[in-house]
């Protein structure tokens, strides 16, 4: 994920960052896709920002079957993709799934909540069934912020140490999964997503600010950041990855 929010996963953060998140992801890689019709399976869909994305994007017809822990997440997921799609949902685990007979299993600032043994999971999953996999918007962990402050180091290794509690991966999820599927012989294809925001993302960026630093400083409580800092810019780094069989 990009950021820890601090009220959690709500529908007002992820709305708050789709605009953000549909300019960053790289839609060259849906073109290496196979063309055919779409069983998709979106992992932690949240409000269905991918498949709102992803679906004008791909031959009809399409199913889209949405996961997500959350209940409330999956009903406002479910009403909001586009009409003339079937659409499911199911509140699961989302590393504990069978991909069998689908054709392209994704997910959005995920890979990074996960740990080794889970992404392990997706990947066999997704070998078995010979899905193809497009994952997007996983953080690389490096930002930069403009104007520059001399806190800005320590609270980004604050925070990447910070996305790695409890085993998950973090910033070094995607490299892991790309390795992953290398391992079982599959095509990986990897293109940089970055979220390039400006004066005219301001909400945003307070938003993912206050975050950033509140992760970070759960880390490291010594941490010291200006409170009244006046960011005009931000580019938080994430990488896309797309593996064919």
């Amino acid at each position: 994920m990009t950021t820890v929010d601090p009220s959690g996963y709500a529908p007002e953060w992820l709305r708050l960052r789709e605009p953000a998140d549909t300019a960053a992801r790289a839609a060259d890689l849906v073109a290496l896709l196979p063309p055919r019709p779409a069983v998709v399976r979106d992992l932690g869909c949240g409000t269905g920002a991918m498949g709102r994305w992803l679906s004008g994007r791909l031959p009809k017809p399409q199913r889209w079957i949405l996961h997500d822990q959350d209940p409330r997440l999956l009903e406002i997921a479910e009403r909001s993709l586009p009409p003339g799609i079937n659409v499911e949902t199911e509140q699961a685990d989302v590393t504990r799934l069978d991909f069998r007979g689908t054709s392209l299993v994704t997910a959005s600032a995920l890979l990074d909540l996960l740990t080794q043994e889970e992404i392990q999971r997706v990947v066999r999953s997704c070998v078995d069934a010979r899905s193809p996999a497009l994952f997007t918007l996983s953080v690389t962990g490096s930002v930069q912020i403009s104007p520059p402050n001399r806190t800005d180091e320590a609270l980004n290794a604050a925070f990447n140490d910070h996305q790695r509690r409890d085993g998950k991966l973090g910033p070094d999820a995607v490299a892991f999964t790309a390795a992953e599927f290398d391992r079982h012989g599959w095509t990986v294809h990897s293109r940089p997503s970055p979220w390039r925001l400006g004066p005219e993302h301001r909400e945003l960026i307070d938003t993912w600010y206050r975050g950033f630093v509140a992760a970070a400083r759960e880390q490291q409580p010594d941490l010291t950041a200006p409170d009244d800092r006046q960011i005009t810019e931000v580019t938080v780094h994430h990488q896309d990855l797309l593996a064919l069989p």
